[in-house]
């Protein structure tokens, strides 16, 4: 018999929650964190030099275990955006480098780059795949002697198809770009090896599968790219000597090795962290092949007693090209619309997202909630 998680989580009220991918449940321990901390602030005197200083470090070292990382080449961010960020400010731009960038993608793909294209330091290009679902073939077709940066998502936002992206990743390194990826939609909840997919660099929120609150997100930074990214401001935690405040080594101020130069200012910032923190504790406890195994089970279900005669699937039919979660429509748009409408009357949370139904269960779901979302689609 299959753990029951559900009681590391709060009782839903009624609702089936399969909305991962839009907005995780806070794990009650990463609850109960986070009150903890609110409570160093309350009484600031709790608040030791260790929970200052190690909360971020303890937090990295977490992140490279789920991941196939080491500790030190993990910054932490407030999210996606600030990775991608990092990435283009870091890089030193030349006349006609281009980004690529898939049609549809998640809209921090295209936003991350906007004001360097606006002040033609680099040119966004924008392509669209051959197929339904973009694919690894897609990307090596469209990549050029121009190509700088390939900002992709290892799962798509929108229909949950996942990218073969170590073909990518090989065909950037003959061009000499870099390939970001955005582990968003996918860290923990499939096995990830950042060194095998091949890319230079990953983003991630940590408000998903990661179980962690908004604001919360790391940074990825292979050790052999970190060359690439010039060094900006940083926050002071970052620098060499930085614990013993008026023993900085002023005569080398220098960063400390690997990726913490892009932690984001403020990294312990108590509440968020504490509570990304425990919720890290229970994804280790638990392990990506069990957050694997339990996912495939809810949408192996899902996909077995989903009335063909009304909904498809609007993702691979396969589940290793696949992220966590799978996608179905109606016969029209405008039923798939009125089916989400029936779902959230229901007490039944899923996104709707490109005229499709997303939905995307975790560890604290069972094979009853996809009863109940069948039990709707089929009515």
């Amino acid at each position: 018999m299959a753990p029951d998680y559900r009681p590391e989580f709060a009782d839903f009220e009624g609702f089936a929650y399969l909305n991962t991918s839009y907005q995780c449940p806070l794990p009650l321990a990463a609850v109960r964190a986070a009150e903890e901390a609110l409570q160093w602030k309350a009484h600031p005197y709790r608040l030791t030099r260790e929970d200052h200083f190690d909360l971020p470090d303890r937090a990295r070292d977490k992140i490279g275990r789920l991941i196939g990382a080491d500790a030190d080449e993990i910054a932490i961010t407030t999210g996606t955006s600030a990775g991608l960020a990092a990435i283009a400010a870091g890089i030193d731009w030349h006349p006609g480098d281009e980004v690529l960038i898939a049609r549809g993608e998640f809209p921090a793909h295209f936003s991350t780059w906007l004001s360097f294209e606006r002040a033609e330091k680099l040119k966004m290009r924008i392509f669209a795949p051959r197929g339904r679902f973009v694919t690894a073939a897609d990307y090596i077709e469209n990549i050029g002697p121009r190509t700088r940066v390939v900002s992709a998502s290892f799962v798509r936002f929108d229909d949950g198809a996942r990218l073969d992206a170590a073909p990518v990743a090989a065909a950037c390194r003959k061009v000499g770009a870099a390939l970001a990826l955005d582990l968003s939609q996918a860290a923990p909840a499939i096995p990830i090896s950042v060194r095998e997919l091949g890319a230079d660099f990953a983003v991630c929120s940590g408000y998903k599968w990661l179980l962690g609150p908004y604001g919360t997100g790391f940074f990825w930074v292979r050790r052999e790219s970190t060359e690439m990214l010039k060094t900006g401001p940083i926050y002071f935690m970052a620098l060499e000597g930085a614990r013993d405040f008026h023993a900085l080594p002023l005569e080398n101020l220098r960063p400390v090795p690997g990726a913490r130069r892009w932690d984001s200012a403020e990294t312990a910032s108590f509440t968020n962290l504490a509570a990304l923190d425990a919720s890290l504790d229970l994804l280790l406890r638990t392990g990506v092949p069990a957050l694997e195994r339990h996912n495939h089970e809810l949408i192996a279900q899902l996909i077995a007693e989903l009335p063909k005669d009304k909904y498809s699937l609007a993702s691979p039919a396969e589940a290793e090209r696949r992220g966590p979660y799978v996608c179905i429509a109606a016969c029209t748009p405008e039923e798939t619309t009125q089916c989400y409408e029936k779902l959230q009357a229901a007490k039944v949370m899923v996104s709707l997202r490109e005229n499709a139904l997303r939905i995307s269960p975790y560890i604290f779901n069972t094979s009853a909630d996809m009863d109940r979302l069948l039990e709707v689609l089929a009515s």
